[in-house]
């Protein structure tokens, strides 16, 4: 096995050469100071527990409780708290500053509501943006693109963006799109295996490409299943920056997938590449 000055050495390469895609999980709002916005499905559960009475032994599983809010208070319920839960403005942390000003990063993934990233992308053109969309409020189509400015334009002219930012269970900006709870996933997880939910370009774009999980967790069975298939057909080798021991599922994941562990704290990642790519940049 590398050592983490090896592996850190060759993520560098492949940044420079355009053939990593950073997919982002909700962990990374932890480099954010005093952030808005819950960091976690745990933390967003309570959070819409704490607004909608839901059964308690439910309150801590986002997907189950958002499910509840669906079936007993209507969709637009549901919407509303989403709305709430990620209506501050996030501040880009430096490593997604970082990101956003390296040329060679054709395909950015987001696992979570908030908009960092794309705020840390508004500084520059080139770019744009596609979200999946929940089957309960747009039947058949499963994502739609967005230009820099929030408008929405079909896949065609993606075909001039530098970078994509992909986020495949919705975003708060620019539409409010939300894949959230039990039904949601259910409807994806029916079509994901033929990949019928990830846009063409998206799929072109990963071929052959090194992912680099940054602020993300495979010890759920769905956030596994996503991120199976966001990396299908690429390349048989990644890096996963996770601090501590994985448990038992997430090493057999990672084994399986090619993923290898980077084991040091996020900041100190975030240390190590900041401030030498927006320098570069």
């Amino acid at each position: 096995m590398k050592n983490s000055t090896s592996q850190l050495q060759d993520i560098r390469t492949a940044l420079a050469a355009g053939t990593i895609v950073p997919y982002l999980g909700p962990g990374l709002l932890e480099l954010v100071p005093d952030c808005p916005v819950p960091d976690s499905p745990e933390k967003l559960a309570v959070l819409m527990s704490s607004k909608v009475t839901v059964p308690h032994k439910i309150r801590k599983r986002l997907t189950a409780v958002a499910q509840f809010i669906e079936n007993f208070k209507h969709r637009r319920t549901l919407v509303d708290l989403m709305r709430q839960a990620f209506a501050a403005n996030v501040a880009p942390t430096r490593l997604q500053q970082a990101l956003a000003a390296l040329p060679e990063v054709p395909l950015i993934v987001i696992v979570w509501y908030d908009d960092a990233m794309r705020n840390a992308l508004a500084a520059r053109g080139g770019w744009g943006q596609v979200q999946g969309l929940s089957q309960s409020e747009h039947f058949g189509t499963w994502f739609q693109c967005y230009d820099a400015v929030g408008q929405a334009v079909e896949e065609e002219a993606a075909d001039a963006w530098k970078t994509v930012l992909y986020q495949p269970i919705g975003a708060r900006a620019p539409a409010e799109n939300y894949l959230v709870s039990d039904s949601d996933y259910v409807e994806v997880l029916t079509e994901i295996d033929i990949q019928t939910p990830i846009p063409p370009l998206v799929q072109s774009l990963r071929r052959g490409r090194h992912f680099l999980f940054l602020g993300c967790r495979f010890n759920d069975q769905l956030q596994r299943t996503f991120a199976r298939q966001i990396i299908k057909r690429s390349s048989d080798r990644h890096w996963a920056v996770l601090e501590g021991v994985p448990s038992r599922n997430e090493q057999r994941f990672m084994a399986e997938y090619g993923i290898e562990q980077i084991d040091m704290p996020l900041a100190d990642f975030e240390s190590e590449f900041a401030a030498e790519f927006l320098a570069a940049a």
